[in-house]
């Protein structure tokens, strides 16, 4: 027989996790205006944004998107979200960023999201560092479930998802327009006690 879990009280707002976020290979923290080269070189890529609400983009717009990215560090209220630069520890590379979407307090509820650069694709950095989204949100700021969405198409990237042990929950038939053509929208999720479960059987680390 088992004791139900309670949760215990979320940290005080604001929020800010202690930067970096480090993982076994990787270190996630803040973007910063000096890492727009970086990022522009994967933002202007067709193959990465062929899924992706947004892009390619021009230089204008990545310097937008990245000077947003570097406000984006705390979270105060539902609503708030975190970017986060991904930097392999070893070469002190950025190859990607992830987000972390904070949806309701009140429902403790939140999202998680990436982009990789594909020149560092296969080694399992996506899976890695979505993972440490995952931490954040179920241990951190004791949130109930946590959910990702994307386009019907995206094998890859729901390959990343079921490697971290989230369930597809949803598949939205053709409820959205994107260049050009009706899609489908697939919806993962996991909830607390999953996670609880997933780390007490010490599933490993990197994807």
């Amino acid at each position: 027989m088992t004791t139900p879990h309670t949760p215990t009280t979320p940290p005080p707002l604001p929020y800010t996790p202690a930067y970096p976020i480090r993982t076994e290979r990787l270190e996630l923290r803040p973007v910063r205006t000096e890492d727009f080269e970086a990022i522009y070189a994967y933002q202007r890529l067709p193959e990465v944004c062929r899924y992706l609400y947004w892009g390619p983009y021009e230089e204008a717009e990545s310097r937008a998107a990245v000077a947003t990215k570097t406000t984006r560090t705390t979270l105060r209220e539902s609503g708030d979200i975190l970017n986060l630069a991904v930097i392999v520890r070893e070469s002190g590379r950025l190859i990607g960023d992830v987000t972390f979407f904070w949806t309701s307090a009140e429902h403790r509820q939140g999202g998680i999201g990436y982009v990789f650069h594909p020149g560092h694709g296969g080694h399992g950095y996506a899976t890695e560092a979505s993972r440490a989204l995952l931490k954040l949100g179920f241990e951190d700021l004791q949130l109930h479930r946590i959910q990702a969405e994307l386009d019907g198409r995206n094998t890859a990237s729901a390959r990343v998802l079921e490697r971290l042990g989230m369930r597809r929950e949803g598949h939205l038939r053709e409820n959205e327009f994107l260049d050009g053509e009706w899609t489908d929208e697939v919806i993962y999720a996991m909830l607390a006690r999953e996670w609880r479960a997933q780390r007490d059987a010490g599933r490993p680390k990197t994807g």
